[in-house]
């Protein structure tokens, strides 16, 4: 009896139910045909969708469907014509894919695709059953000469444009090499401490300074003051471009770093050797090696 009360109130809530177009709901299988799948939708109406409403897949077969499964779908009309509510399983598919790619693109989700087509200026990729378009020169930081060396391929990219209206879905490899290249740049900033010794390569020179390239995209500032022990007037003056340099890093600060050629050379340097030269040494018996008696020795006096 309970039971049935729960059906009868179930019946009831359904029939003030109003499906609108483009609702998702989700449904029971309760039998299956070669025409179409029906559904259980707590509704007054059962669902009904048809084949060519279930999948653009040209080998999908209907009986794949099992009574029991439970379907996401999306309604296309609240009457067919039939007294059913008619369904698309594969509008649901691409509305909930849509959704999916939206939140990639709001948490810089790195994705990784395979391309699967060559198209005019970029390639062709799928992301959850969408279809994507990577720009060529999006494919990498430098230019790409030939997208078809790129067909097959799996790369990781980010989605930056999913514009489910205009049926837009773009992707990145290059903005995930640069977060990458940013994110390498930081763990070697890191790894640089204040004294460190470094060796570098001269990059530019400036008024107030020389640039030193330290590899891997990382730069430092050897300002004026700092590179010769005497004053100079410019940096030109003991430095040229390209030349090879060793620096003492002086701070690293917001992602700067200050260098001292000059410091870096104090602390190189070897130590000035002791002065070595003989000494004058006495012992208690005998005398000494430069004893008065030597010093007078072979002076004629008259």
């Amino acid at each position: 009896m309970t039971e049935s009360m729960a059906d009868f109130e179930k019946e009831i809530a359904a029939s003030f139910r109003k499906l609108q177009k483009g609702e998702v709901l989700e449904g029971t299988v309760t039998s299956v045909d070669d025409e179409a799948v029906y559904l259980d939708i707590n509704y007054h109406a059962q669902g009904i969708v048809k084949k060519a409403d279930y999948s653009d897949d040209p080998s999908f077969s209907l009986q794949t469907v099992k009574v029991g499964d439970t379907v996401k779908a999306v309604v296309l009309a609240e009457d067919d014509g039939e007294g059913n509510v008619s369904l698309s399983v594969k509008d649901a598919a691409r509305s909930l894919a849509w959704d999916k790619v939206r939140t990639y693109l709001e948490e810089g989700t790195i994705l990784s695709v395979k391309i699967g087509g060559i198209v005019n200026k970029g390639v062709i990729t799928y992301v959850e059953g969408l279809r994507g378009f990577i720009p060529a020169s999006h494919l990498d930081i430098g230019y790409v000469e030939d997208t078809n060396t790129f067909l097959g391929k799996t790369v990781e990219a980010k989605v930056i444009t999913a514009d489910e209206a205009k049926n837009r879905l773009v992707l990145s490899v290059k903005e995930v090499l640069f977060q990458k290249r940013r994110e390498e740049k930081e763990r070697r900033l890191n790894e640089i401490l204040p004294g460190s010794i470094m060796t570098g390569t001269v990059e530019s020179l400036m008024p107030y300074g020389a640039f030193i390239d330290l590899g891997d995209g990382i730069s430092g500032l050897v300002h004026i003051s700092r590179i010769a022990h005497k004053r100079i007037e410019s940096p030109g003056e003991v430095l040229k471009k390209g030349q090879e340099v060793k620096v003492k890093v002086v701070k690293v600060t917001d992602g700067k770093i200050s260098l001292s050629i000059r410091d870096a050379e104090e602390h190189s340097a070897p130590r000035r050797e002791r002065d070595n030269r003989p000494s004058v040494s006495y012992k208690d018996e005998g005398s000494a090696t430069t004893g008065l008696g030597d010093l007078l020795k072979g002076i004629k006096l008259d």
